[in-house]
């Protein structure tokens, strides 16, 4: 699907979609848990949605009551022997430890781009801890037969925090304490994510500067009532949006939030963006913007909503961390040079770990999403600064996290 995004004003107020990071560890949880888990305000897109069909695999009694909400029934009891996990890289790194928990035999698959994206970080770790892992060579598919005993692994964290995470929440459920030395850990906030939302369940993880993490084994989560809160990455395009063309205020996400794509905040402040905080609303005003330094290591999904927001900034901007680029739905870095150029902004990745970009004039051209969702909405965002119209190819992958994007950018334009 091709979208036209022509160039304007945005002003108004939206409420993003729930967090999808969020809503795939409550719904994991919620799977373990005794008694049952109310999840309100939820939003069904593809990878939360891949989350959900795997906790009905592995056995949770799944009920709605509403739109947006779901009362969810416990009991790890595999209904079928393969998990389809989609192209959710955080979805078959988070079900994989658990469905490791099961005293039998399951496949865990995967579709698109998730099959290029590396898994041997899973491997020994889950050998160490008990498992038997059957893999395609450290790429989906994976077959992996439990039950995980606990005890000790050593744990490579250098490509992704997303199979920490699924360790960090299958374990409680073993038998034994275990102990994980990890390795240079990378986007630490989404293992506070993590450790928070055991927390509500009534699970105890600890940590030493996410270096050495202790999980008493033997735990059990307990069931709640519990509302998801905006996602911080879709609000960081919305904010971005505001920022370079008008003015947009998101509702329903709070600047302390654990999710590490709070750090748009900084990043706007930096960029000469006015940025005002009212409770659960924020606001982005378009200023005079100016080229700036950020460090998005821990952070790295928020690099396009960052493309965009330097493209219309006068000067150079400095981003590092584009190491974490690599195995994303794309490869971000090469995607952002190539599809920036295009319209016009000069973006130079030849320095390792650093994206040097030029702020100017951007070009209406067509351009492709290269079937990455945070892609397509950056370029989407940028075009509200062209000189016409742009043309976005592959549009619907947005679908992957925010389904209803360009219907809610389009709703805010000014006519």
């Amino acid at each position: 699907m091709d979208r036209s995004v022509p160039c304007g004003r945005v002003q108004g107020s939206l409420t993003p979609p729930s967090s999808k990071s969020y809503a795939q560890r409550a719904l994991a949880v919620s799977l373990l848990a005794q008694g049952p888990t109310v999840l309100r305000k939820l939003d069904f897109c593809q990878d939360t949605l891949s989350a959900l069909g795997c906790i009905h695999t592995l056995g949770a009694e799944v009920i709605e009551i509403d739109e947006h909400t779901l009362s969810i029934g416990g009991g790890l009891s595999p209904r079928e022997s393969t998990l389809h996990v989609g192209e959710s890289g955080l979805a078959s790194r988070l079900f994989t430890p658990i469905a490791a928990l099961a005293n039998r035999p399951l496949r865990i698959v995967g579709r698109g781009s998730l099959l290029e994206r590396p898994m041997q970080m899973m491997i020994e770790p889950l050998k160490q801890l008990g498992a038997r892992v059957t893999d395609n060579h450290g790429y989906l598919p994976f077959e992996v037969c439990g039950p995980l005993r606990g005890g000790e692994a050593e744990v490579d964290g250098s490509v992704s925090s997303q199979f920490i995470t699924g360790l960090l929440l299958a374990l409680p459920m073993a038998a034994t304490d275990t102990t994980l030395h990890v390795s240079k850990a990378v986007s630490t906030p989404y293992l506070d994510m993590t450790i928070d939302t055991a927390a509500r369940f009534g699970v105890d993880i600890f940590h030493r500067d996410h270096a050495e993490f202790y999980i008493p084994g033997g735990q059990r989560y307990k069931g709640l009532d519990l509302t998801i809160e905006g996602d911080w990455s879709a609000a960081a395009m919305l904010l971005v949006a505001g920022a370079v063309a008008g003015e947009v205020c998101v509702e329903n996400i709070s600047a302390l939030s654990k999710q590490a794509d709070t750090a748009i905040l900084d990043a706007l402040a930096r960029a000469g963006a006015e940025v005002i905080i009212e409770g659960d609303s924020i606001t982005a005003k378009q200023r005079e913007l100016h080229g700036f330094e950020f460090d998005a290591t821990q952070c790295p999904d928020l690099f396009p909503a960052l493309a965009a927001l330097a493209a219309t900034a006068e000067g150079e901007t400095i981003l590092y961390g584009t190491n974490r680029l690599t195995h994303k739905e794309s490869n971000r870095a090469e995607t952002i040079a190539e599809e920036f150029q295009k319209i016009g902004i000069s973006v130079d990745i030849s320095e390792e770990n650093v994206m040097r970009i030029r702020g100017g004039k951007i070009r209406a051209t067509e351009v492709e999403s290269h079937n990455d969702h945070r892609i397509a909405m950056a370029l989407a965002v940028a075009a509200l600064r062209s000189e016409g119209v742009m043309q976005i190819h592959g549009a619907e992958c947005v679908a992957k996290s925010y389904p209803d994007f360009f219907e809610q950018l389009e709703s805010i334009r000014v006519k």
